[in-house]
């Protein structure tokens, strides 16, 4: 039987992660010349590696699966929306992504390198150092990858496109953004001035907008919480 409070506490975690990662996966319209210019030489990949892009606070992971073709999750609410290939398969919009975080639907999909670095630069295979894991051979990552193409659900916190290749990449799923988002979390709300502080604003909230049920519970319910976890 699910724990209720586990459950908003979950949930709670994965709003505040939304929330500090807003312009998540920017997608901001660049010249082709551009974007060419700081992808590296897509000669040198090989099938299965692993690529990784800084996006504004975030970093996104993708599978080579060789041809200029990469398998990357995306969030995306047209998934949601309609069957229609020819509109899911367009690249993703800031708006069609952020509401596909929110509604937690997602697809593995399949773009050019271009598309899935689009303008930024690509580390390869960074994730080795930086996990100090053994990886598979990389045509058992590639297919794996392709194994797990189409729709698939959505989560900030556990599953998600670093959950994805390190899935495929080490047999194991784990996202270190997010193990470190977590952590932080931990840490704020071990800091029992965070109880008050929230305590603080509920109070305010509720002086400011009068007392009614959407003022007077969270400024009650958040507080709790904390206290209780902390």
């Amino acid at each position: 039987m699910k724990n209720p409070m586990l459950e908003a506490v979950s949930l709670l975690l994965e709003k505040l992660l939304l929330i500090s990662n807003f312009k998540l996966f920017s997608w901001a319209v660049q010249g082709e010349d551009e974007k060419r210019n700081r992808i590296c030489e897509i000669n040198s990949l090989l099938r299965g590696d692993v690529l990784e892009v800084r996006r504004t606070h975030v970093t996104h992971f993708g599978i080579y699966l060789g041809d200029n073709r990469v398998a990357h999750m995306m969030p995306d609410i047209l998934l949601a929306l309609t069957n229609d290939k020819g509109l899911t398969q367009k690249v993703v919009s800031n708006k069609r992504l952020l509401l596909g975080v929110i509604c937690r639907v997602a697809s593995i999909r399949v773009d050019t390198v271009e598309d899935f670095a689009y303008g930024a630069d690509i580390l390869v295979n960074h994730l080795d150092k930086a996990l100090k894991k053994k990886a598979l051979l990389n045509e058992e990552v590639a297919q794996r990858a392709e194994k797990l193409l189409g729709f698939t659900p959505y989560s900030l916190l556990w599953n998600n496109c670093e959950h994805f290749v390190t899935y495929c990449r080490f047999g194991t799923s784990i996202s270190p953004q997010a193990d470190r988002f977590c952590e932080t979390v931990k840490i704020i709300i071990r800091d029992q001035r965070s109880v008050l502080a929230s305590a603080v604003l509920g109070l305010a909230s509720v002086v400011y907008l009068g007392l009614a049920s959407y003022t007077a519970l969270p400024a009650i319910f958040i507080p709790f919480c904390l206290w209780m976890v902390g």
